[in-house]
């Protein structure tokens, strides 16, 4: 039975480090060695990453790679991914290479404006708090010019502010709803100060409003927070070619290749079972991006999944068409995201991979993001309608169970030429190195 502790958060590093080590391992020696393997032997690295989070004992590494051969509007990009997953990295670099023969990708940013709310409650007339907010709403931004100065000299700050009367879903409920432009922030401190002040305005305005009963006077702010659902700031990516340019090695038949993909799109598109895999596929490359950049991969699937049921169901972010002999295949997605703030400017390989995107502006990486989150997609669906989607997985795959064995280079040769023509299967490989080992 492991115990509680008081004060963990006031220990030393290495206090933490004996503690876990000795409450919940048999061999502290060995736990303490394993967590102390990944720190970073450059101290002030090690530092700047012990500052990210609180209790930090050790860092965690996810692989970073490389899929090049991406032309978006044009332009070549070598993307960063980071991910866990095997075959996602070598999935997006396959599509990017076949679309940069057949046109590349087309992105467009179609919005950028980000949310915020101040939410309240207020038991007084209905009538009186929309006159009080349209009496006072030009006082309520301009207490937030302080704030938004800077902001403002890039072009963005508080777009628009609005009363929203949520009472008839939950009683006595309002709230201030505020749109913002961030530019090349992701923006989440700027929105939560103004929003903050915001409220505190609000509170003042209304207890010195001379048409307001008493009881009137008092607004219950509950909370001020950004929204991480921002269906107006929107990418659009999209492919298209002949359907008989869609022909390769294992697309003999294009037309009927075409066909297949559109039903597989559309199926998922009625079929929440099938558009939550779906989507999945699609986020393996838009988180991979987001995470290489220094972004935030949670507030971008929270948002994206979000839009994905827009109307009431659960539904395909990527849609497919064939018209006029052209195969279209494209999606919409919300991403906010930011090229300056945060980690982008701390973490080494986060300023490393914006560099090897050329310094990209918060729009331009939108849609870096949205067509590695396509060529994700457009791969998983060219297996899944031809070969099936095991083959090449378990083809990556393959390495992890290797490392598993702690397999030899002799070992590797032998499993790999075997398996060039046998069915891999994590059972198969297993069974294959014990009876090696005989």
């Amino acid at each position: 039975m492991n115990n509680a502790v008081a004060g963990f958060s006031k220990l030393t590093k290495e206090e933490k480090i004996n503690w876990i080590a000795k409450e919940y391992f048999a061999n502290p020696a060995e736990a303490i060695e394993t967590i102390k393997q990944y720190w970073n032997s450059d101290a002030k690295l090690q530092q700047l990453h012990d500052d990210f989070i609180e209790n930090t004992i050790s860092n965690f590494y996810l692989p970073m790679g490389i899929a090049p051969n991406f032309l978006v509007n044009n332009r070549y990009y070598s993307v960063p991914m980071v991910i866990e997953e095997s075959s996602v990295v070598a999935a997006a670099a396959k599509s990017a290479k076949f679309w940069s023969t057949r046109g590349g990708f087309k992105a467009t940013v179609l919005g950028t404006e980000k949310i915020g709310q101040v939410h309240f409650i207020f038991k007084g007339n209905h009538d009186k708090i929309q006159t009080f907010f349209n009496v006072v709403k030009s006082n309520l931004i301009a207490s937030t010019e302080s704030l938004t100065a800077n902001m403002q000299k890039r072009g963005g700050g508080i777009t628009s502010l609005e009363l929203r009367n949520k009472t008839h879903e939950l009683e006595h409920y309002f709230q201030l709803h505020a749109t913002f432009e961030t530019k090349d922030s992701m923006g989440a401190n700027f929105i939560n100060s103004c929003l903050e002040q915001l409220a505190k305005s609000l509170k003042e305005e209304a207890s010195n409003y001379a048409d307001f009963d008493v009881s009137e006077k008092e607004v219950n702010v509950v909370m001020s927070i950004l929204s991480n659902y921002v269906p107006n700031c929107i990418v659009r990516a999209e492919v298209s070619c002949k359907v008989e340019e869609l022909a390769e090695k294992k697309i003999e038949d294009p037309r009927e290749f075409a066909e297949k993909l559109v039903q597989a799109v559309r199926i998922a598109e009625i079929e929440p079972y099938r558009a939550v895999t779906h989507n999945k596929g699609i986020m393996n490359g838009v988180d991979s991006v987001v995470l290489a950049t220094g972004n935030d991969f949670r507030a971008v699937e929270a948002g994206v999944h979000a839009y994905a049921s827009r109307n009431g169901k659960y539904s395909s972010l990527s849609h497919a068409k064939i018209e006029n002999g052209l195969f279209t295949f494209w999606m919409e997605i919300p991403l906010a995201l930011g090229t300056v703030g945060g980690l982008t400017s701390l973490h080494p390989l986060v300023k490393m991979a914006l560099e090897i995107l050329g310094k990209p502006s918060a729009q331009e990486l939108m849609q870096i993001v949205a067509v590695t989150g396509l060529a994700q997609n457009f791969a998983a669906l060219r297996s899944l309608t031809t070969t099936g989607i095991q083959e090449g997985h378990m083809k990556m795959h393959i390495n992890n169970i290797l490392n598993q064995f702690q397999t030899t280079p002799e070992e590797r040769k032998l499993i790999k030429i075997h398996f060039d023509n046998n069915t891999i299967s994590h059972s198969a490989v297993v069974s294959f190195i014990e009876n090696l080992r005989k």
